[in-house]
């Protein structure tokens, strides 16, 4: 059960409005958006950086779902885990890749990219500081943009996991 109530989404124009939006964006109302609606601004503008991150990055969708499967593990995010695993698998993820995540260090199922992004996303979801080698490790994969997104999407779903672990948001309904 979640920490704070959903808002009422009949109680005004406003949120009527952005529920019709994130619906067209994400095809439909999830818990996470339902709860983000308590603040129609921060719904707006969390809407506006995810679809960023997740649409309109060039960022692969392999590497985007191995680094949102990830820092769930990390975080204990189950509701993350579980509403993206579809999300890996359709992006090449296997399903021996998704059981793998929790230890890839010691996995023979991913190559050097996804080790290396791996390894960054526990070096900023850890421990924020990244130290030199694992940047240039990541950095020998990607260009400028390409880094950016990289980062942002980590930094973004950090952001996901904490929120929805902070306020116990409901897994979504099977």
């Amino acid at each position: 059960m979640a920490r704070i109530s959903y808002p009422d989404l009949e109680s005004s124009p406003e949120l009527k409005a952005l529920t019709t939006q994130i619906i067209s964006e994400r095809g439909k109302l999830h818990n996470l958006y339902k709860m983000l609606l308590n603040s129609p601004p921060i719904a707006e503008g969390w809407l506006n950086l995810l679809t960023a991150v997740r649409q309109k990055s060039l960022l692969s969708g392999r590497v985007r779902e191995l680094v949102i499967m990830r820092i769930a593990v990390i975080n204990k995010a189950e509701y993350e885990f579980i509403s993206h695993t579809p999300f890996a698998l359709k992006e090449g993820i296997t399903q021996a890749q998704i059981d793998e995540i929790p230890h890839w260090e010691k996995s023979s199922l991913f190559d050097p990219i996804d080790r290396a992004v791996m390894g960054y996303t526990d070096s900023m979801t850890r421990d924020v500081h990244v130290p030199k080698a694992i940047f240039d490790e990541v950095n020998q994969h990607f260009d400028a943009r390409g880094m950016t997104e990289l980062t942002a999407t980590i930094a973004a779903y950090n952001l996901v996991s904490r929120f929805l672990e902070a306020l116990e948001i409901d897994p979504e309904p099977k």
